[in-house]
Parts: C-alpha cells; structure tokens; sequence
C-alpha cells in the first residue's frame, strides 16, 4: 500500500519571532495525533528553516539515532562531550544520543538555513552517545545512493545503531528512474523537484515538503523528469 501526505499538510511549529519554523511529518511536541505518530522505525521528519543567528538552544536527547541532512546554508552542531561541527548543504550528520546528550543548534552563516531531520528508534538503549559528519556523500547524478545504515553487511557513509533502517538519497540533475530498495517500510520525502512513485496500486506524484508511506515489498519505481532531490528510507522492523 501506498499513502502520500502533502507537505502542506504537515504540523506547523517552531517560533517565528525567534527567527525558527518547523514542519512537522508526525506528532511531535504539542502537536499530538494519536494516528500519526510515526511510521516503521521513524519517530520525527522535521524540516527546519532558520534566520541567521536563530537555533535551538542546549536541550537534551536519549536513546534516538537524529540523522540531519543540511539542504540550504551553514549548521553548526556543538554538544556537551566536545564536538563542535560546521555543515553546509549537501552534508549530513548523524547523534546516536545513547544513554544522554546535551546539543545546541543554530545558523552560523549569514543566510537562512534549511535542513531536514529525522528520529529513528535504536535497537538497544543507553551506552555513549555517538556523533558522525560526511562532507558530500551524494554528488548530483543518477540513481540512489546509500547514506546510512546499521546492517552489518552494508558500507555506508555513516552507520545506525539500527540493523533493521537503512536511508538513501537520489539528486539526479535530469531525468531519471530507479527501483527502490525492497523493505516491509518505505517512506519517501521529496527535497526539490517532483518525483513519480510507479507502484501496483497506482502511480504517486510528489513534489517538494511531500512524503509517500509505502508498506509491503510490492517493487516501487521512483522516476524525476528533471533535476530532483529525495530521501528514502527502507526499513523492516520487528514490530
């Protein structure tokens, strides 16, 4: 089965005022909806957009593997076990926060920063919280790459503490086709231009803020006419 939310549809959030706005895919701090709480192993797909200046202010995390990928501007990450870290568009960092961590957030560059991130359930809790950051691990070109994975076999650019999830990303700069990878959960969120989901029920069209829940390993084409950028999560959870 395949279900598309619109991005328009997604839970507003954040503080104007303070220079943040979020876009919630699930229920997430006041916004509660006990029938979108998540999706496989997905806890949060927030999309974030951020003044010059403006961030979230030290605040703490456990047992959650936060996957962010920068898509506009300059992040900067610091946390209290000592990273400090700089990401522009095209990078993604990954906080296993374990047991307990404490992060900031902001937009250190001088433009507004956007970037999309996502909660992921772990497949144990506690133990030392864990902090990776890839420069570019996706060139513009056709076809899917794999960014992130806790399976033993796979060789990632960053690993999950997640045997069970797997995250991809596909920026073709024209037009492009390819299966995706075979999963009891597939969710799939759209960057930049529009992409075609061919599945057995019916083809889907998405388009930038919009994400396609796809459940059983019925084979999915995902085809962009022109330049795209999105996400794919593959996930078989033991639920």
């Amino acid at each position: 089965m395949i279900e598309v939310w619109a991005g328009a549809g997604r839970y507003r959030g954040g503080e104007a005022d303070a220079g943040v706005e979020s876009w919630h895919a699930f229920s997430f701090g006041v916004h509660y909806d006990p029938d979108n709480v998540g999706f496989g192993l997905l806890m949060a797909c927030n999309e974030e957009l951020l003044a010059p200046g403006a961030g979230f202010d030290e605040h703490p995390h456990s047992d959650t593997e936060i996957v962010t990928w920068v898509l506009d501007g300059t992040l900067e990450h610091r946390d209290d076990h000592g990273t400090a870290a700089l990401l522009g568009a095209g990078d993604l960092q990954r906080l296993s926060a374990g047991g307990g961590v404490r992060h900031t957030e902001r937009n250190a560059g001088t433009r507004p920063l956007r970037f999309l991130q996502m909660w992921l359930r772990p497949d144990s809790t506690g133990g030392p919280p864990e902090y990776t950051a890839v420069t570019a691990p996706v060139p513009q070109g056709p076809g899917l790459r794999l960014l992130a994975s806790g399976a033993p076999d796979d060789c990632p650019a960053v690993r999950l503490r997640q045997p069970a999830a797997a995250l991809y990303a596909s920026r073709p700069d024209g037009p492009d086709a390819c299966g995706l990878p075979a999963a009891a959960y597939r969710y799939v969120h759209v960057v930049r231009g529009s992409v075609h989901l061919d599945h057995p029920d019916g083809e889907a069209l998405l388009c930038p803020g919009d994400a396609a829940r796809i459940t059983g390993q019925a084979a999915v084409e995902a085809r962009t006419d022109g330049p795209a950028e999105y996400l794919v999560w593959a996930m078989n959870p033991l639920l």
